[in-house]
């Protein structure tokens, strides 16, 4: 019971720790947390669960053609977990991009609805793999697999989804018609391409034990990209904020002061902190959230015109920053 209750908390708890990061790191518009705990609960139940029994099935149909349980094990590692688990981790930021099209407003959003839909996902594997490694060697192999899941791959899946998310949100913020299809097609076939190839290198030694290296090293060179590449999604978000809400300036329903605050993550971060002690926060906390989202609505309004009501909605995000300036820490 102690070993599944470990295998389980560090299971999840790391993947909890790694969805917040990513929340935090959506510096300018936060996603409703509503949300993001369906889709991290999709990668836990309906993906973990649906991909360990199609992959299962896969593996066996396999073995049953060839009688031979390497094939097996390495078709299903290169061929049926890379699609199904891409595919079923992927449906998730789909149902948020039909739904909930309002929400869907960028790449980051694309990444981060994608990366905590994989987090989930990765959660529910990585406890079924920790305690695989306690079952197999005790302890030992418990603290052995927590080191490979957690720290050495813990944002494999993240990393491979993502390409899912971006490929979403290019068209959700493009009106070129090929965009629109291409684009979800080829996030999809590149999170499944860098999904197959690290299990290619963790199941074919062709270099024997620097396979695996050469497998961690690689992850890791495409999250450090990644995570470039999120940085130059926030500072497009930073942008769009410095762009738009000029005009909320000279209209007189934010102060000059709390529009350099909006321009700002660290800035946003000090008034969300000062206002704990001053009794604003909740009304603070709703101010930058608005910002935001009013920013990204005036630039979907200049990108694609009323699509669903973007001047409504442009007035209704006015509207209630101009009852929440006076409340809100600059």
């Amino acid at each position: 019971m102690v070993a599944l209750f470990a295998a389980l908390f560090f299971g999840f708890m790391p993947c909890f720790l790694y969805a917040y990061i990513l929340y935090w790191l959506d510096r300018y518009e936060k996603e409703p947390k509503i949300l993001l705990g369906a889709v991290f609960m999709w990668g836990v139940v309906v993906a973990a669960g649906g991909s360990y029994v199609l992959n299962s099935l896969f593996g066996l149909t396999i073995f049953g053609l060839t009688g031979s349980e390497g094939l097996a094990s390495v078709a299903g590692a290169t061929i049926s977990a890379p699609l199904v688990e891409e595919t079923l981790k992927g449906m998730a930021v789909l149902v948020v991009f039909l739904i909930f099209r309002h929400e869907f407003d960028s790449i980051l959003d694309g990444i981060v609805y994608a990366g905590i839909a994989a987090l989930g996902f990765a959660a529910t594997e990585n406890s079924i793999y920790i305690w695989r490694g306690f079952a197999s060697d005790g302890w030992g192999g418990l603290a052995t697999l927590v080191f490979i899941r957690v720290i050495l791959v813990g944002w494999q899946h993240p990393f491979y989804t993502a390409f899912i998310g971006i490929g979403l949100a290019m068209a959700r913020t493009n009106r070129n018609g090929f965009v629109k299809v291409i684009a979800p097609l080829a996030g999809w076939g590149l999170a499944m391409f860098t999904h197959s190839m690290h299990n290619f290198l963790a199941s074919v030694p062709l270099l024997g034990e620097l396979t695996c290296l050469l497998g961690s090293f690689l992850d890791w060179i495409g999250v450090f990209f990644m995570f470039l590449f999120i940085l130059w999604a926030t500072w497009i978000e930073q942008k769009n904020i410095i762009l738009h809400l000029r005009e909320e300036v000279q209209m007189g329903i934010i102060s000059a002061e709390q529009y350099r605050t909006a321009c700002s993550a660290w800035a946003q971060s000090f008034a969300w902190v000062t206002s704990i002690f001053s009794g604003k926060f909740m009304a603070t906390s709703r101010f930058y959230q608005v910002v935001g989202e009013l920013a990204h609505k005036k630039e979907q309004l200049r990108k694609h015109g009323e699509e669903s009501g973007n001047s409504a909605l442009v007035q209704k995000y006015r509207a209630e920053l101009s009852r929440l300036a006076p409340k809100a820490q600059s």
